[in-house]
């Protein structure tokens, strides 16, 4: 290496560091924020796969490049990536950019930290119990336990497993062998991550008895109640229900009192997946649509989606007292969670989860909430419905037949024009639709008015 040209490194050059982080976040500032909030900026810059390889020049080789090369890197990744902070995103669950959240986005990838011990995360690891604190009294609990987990799936994962262990202990030793066929129940619009967690969990997807759904997408309380007496009499036990406050597709809000009730009667644990819908706690006006909340066992909550906190912030919350979460997932890892230490080993939570580094996930939560309070979060909330009561076009005759036949058509053309985007699917017995999600917290009237004249426009030869 001695005789080799010398490889670009900033190491030991603070002024170099210094100024390509500056000019990094320059590129960020202009490019992935201010151009990519913009209504007046194309969505995403439509490339096919074999143009946007050579585009990028993915490939890896030997040597380095120059700093300039790689500031032009990070802007050819913002310029064709999706812009999910626009206002004219609806695709997926989560959208918008609040800056506050990504302050404490950016401040946490800086740090660099893993949250399973006080020692290596102090702030964070008090920060964390705080914003759980104050999730859980959303849902109605004055106590309990919780923890930031890398998804809503996993969040409804852990619940699945902390409902067994607390049935049968004797499983996290002795494993599978132990049980006899379990069962659990869900509504026909749950969300997928229940049959994947029954799967990884070594339950079986056969275990899921899948609960019918009204005309609006609710579970039927009286035909949970009939599938809980079937499953008994093939010899199941039943031992979990999940409900769901907000469903991927249709955003129905399961009556949860009334299933509150029958698992009560059955002494059934409660879980709510209110990943979605759990941020409408927030609003004084809606939060009815999840009376009995506080009912549960335990809740799933994403404020990275209705919230735009940013991906990701993902809360498992538990009515539990009894330290469940470390008993169950916990191991005792002597290089981690060494009991002798000098301070209180409360404060180390990692042993909650089942994965050992933690990425800090609360910060940017907490910084949002500082600088918007209950009542900005609130007004978030209330605005989301009220955009959303804007559609004006589902009562004219033909308008599902209709969206079916075009659905995909339209998404095709909105994509490569970048005018905005909009996920589709049939649900069944209707034809493709638009899932048309509106959570961006700088969502106006004028964009909503957009979309329609949008979808017009762009059919207007079909």
């Amino acid at each position: 290496m001695a005789d080799s040209e010398a490889l670009p490194s900033l190491a030991g050059d603070p002024v170099a560091v210094e100024a390509l982080l500056r000019a990094v976040f320059g590129v960020v500032v202009d490019e992935a924020i201010q151009k990519g909030t913009s209504a007046s900026q194309k969505v995403c810059e439509w490339k096919e796969p074999e143009e946007l390889k050579q585009l990028l020049d993915l490939e890896l080789r030997s040597q380095g490049e120059s700093q300039e090369q790689i500031l032009e890197r990070c802007r050819t990744v913002i310029r064709y990536s999706v812009k999910t902070g626009h206002p004219r995103f609806f695709n997926q669950l989560f959208s918008g950019l609040d800056p506050h959240a990504l302050a404490g986005r950016i401040i946490t990838e800086s740090l660099n930290t893993s949250q399973y011990t006080y020692e290596i995360a102090p702030v964070f690891v008090l920060m964390e119990e705080e914003v759980l604190r104050k999730l859980r009294a959303l849902v109605g609990w004055s106590s309990g336990d919780g923890i930031f987990c890398p998804g809503g799936s996993i969040s409804n994962m852990y619940a699945v497993n902390l409902a067994r262990y607390q049935r049968y202990p004797d499983c996290k030793q002795r494993g599978l062998r132990t049980l006899p066929p379990l069962a659990l129940f869900t509504s026909k619009e749950c969300h997928y991550s229940i049959q994947k967690g029954a799967a990884f969990l070594g339950l079986g997807t056969d275990s899921v008895r899948v609960v019918k759904a009204d005309e609006r997408g609710k579970m039927v309380p009286e035909d949970l109640e009939r599938q809980i007496g079937m499953a008994e009499a093939e010899g199941a036990v039943p031992f979990l229900v999940s409900a769901t406050s907000g469903t991927t597709v249709l955003g129905a809000f399961d009556p949860l009192e009334a299933i509150a009730d029958v698992c009560q009667r059955h002494g059934l644990w409660l879980h709510v997946d209110a990943a979605w819908g759990g941020s409408v706690l927030l609003s004084q006006t809606h939060r009815h649509l999840l009376d009995g909340i506080q009912r549960a066992d335990s809740v799933a909550w994403n404020p990275h989606k209705l919230l735009a906190a940013g991906l990701q912030c993902s809360a498992l919350l538990l009515q539990d007292t009894s330290n469940l979460l470390k008993r169950c997932h916990g191991s005792q890892a002597s290089y981690l969670f060494q009991q002798d230490k000098f301070y209180d080993v409360a404060l180390d939570t990692g042993d909650k989860v089942v994965q050992c580094g933690r990425r800090v996930d609360c910060l940017k939560l907490w910084l949002m909430w500082k600088a918007q309070g209950d009542q900005g979060l609130e007004r978030r909330i209330d605005q989301a419905f009220a955009l959303a009561r804007l559609r004006g076009k589902q009562d004219s005759p033909d308008y599902h037949e209709r969206l079916s036949k075009v659905a995909p058509v339209l998404k095709e053309r909105m994509v490569k024009e970048g005018s905005m985007m909009i996920g589709y699917q049939p649900h069944g017995t209707r034809g493709n639709f638009f899932r048309v999600v509106v959570a961006n917290p700088a969502l106006t009237c004028a964009d909503m008015d957009f979309l329609l004249n949008e979808l017009e426009r762009l059919g207007q030869d079909l």
